[in-house]
C-alpha cells in the first residue's frame, strides 16, 4: 500500500506541476523571440517602414501632405509597432522553437550578426536597384515578348 500511495503522489505531483512547465517553456520561447525582436531591431525597421509608406503615400497624393500627421496615425493604428507586435510574436512562436531561436539569438548577439542586421537591408535594397535598372534597360525585349504573345 506505501508503494502505491508513493506512486499516486507521484502521479498527482507530476500533473499539478505540467501546467506549471509548460507556461515555464512558453514563458522562455517567447523571451527568446523578444531577445530576438530586440537584437534585430524590428520595433525601429517598422516605426521606418510607417514613415516611409506615408511618404510614398504623400508623393504620390500631394494633397495628403496637410494631412500627413493622421495619415501616419493611421498607419501606426494599423501596421504600427504597437499594432502588430502580439501578431509577430506568434508568427515567430509558431515559426522557430526555443532552440532555434536562442541560436539565432546568440549569432545576432555578434558583432558579424550585428553587421548582417544592418548590412542585408541595404544590399536588398541595392538588389532591388539593379533588378530595375536591368528591367529597364529592356525594356525593348520586354515589349517584343508582350506584343508577340498578343499576335497569337
Amino acid at each position: 500500500m506505501n508503494k502505491l500511495s508513493s506512486l499516486a503522489g507521484a502521479l498527482l505531483l507530476s500533473t499539478c506541476l505540467a501546467p506549471h512547465n509548460a507556461t515555464a517553456d512558453a514563458a522562455g520561447h517567447r523571451a527568446a523571440v523578444e531577445r530576438l525582436f530586440t537584437l534585430s531591431q524590428l520595433q525601429q525597421k517598422i516605426d521606418e517602414s510607417v514613415q516611409t509608406v506615408a511618404t510614398l503615400h504623400v508623393q504620390q497624393n500631394p494633397q495628403l501632405a496637410a494631412r500627413r500627421d493622421a495619415l501616419t496615425a493611421f498607419l501606426e493604428q494599423h501596421i504600427g509597432w504597437t499594432a502588430i507586435h502580439e501578431d509577430l510574436v506568434l508568427m515567430y512562436l509558431q515559426a522557430f522553437t526555443e532552440e532555434e531561436l536562442e541560436t539565432i539569438n546568440a549569432f545576432y548577439s555578434t558583432p558579424a550578426g550585428q553587421k548582417v542586421i544592418t548590412t542585408v537591408p541595404q544590399l536588398v535594397q541595392q538588389r532591388n536597384r539593379l533588378a530595375m535598372q536591368r528591367l529597364q534597360n529592356n525594356m525593348a525585349e520586354l515589349r517584343k515578348i508582350i506584343t508577340t504573345t498578343e499576335d497569337r
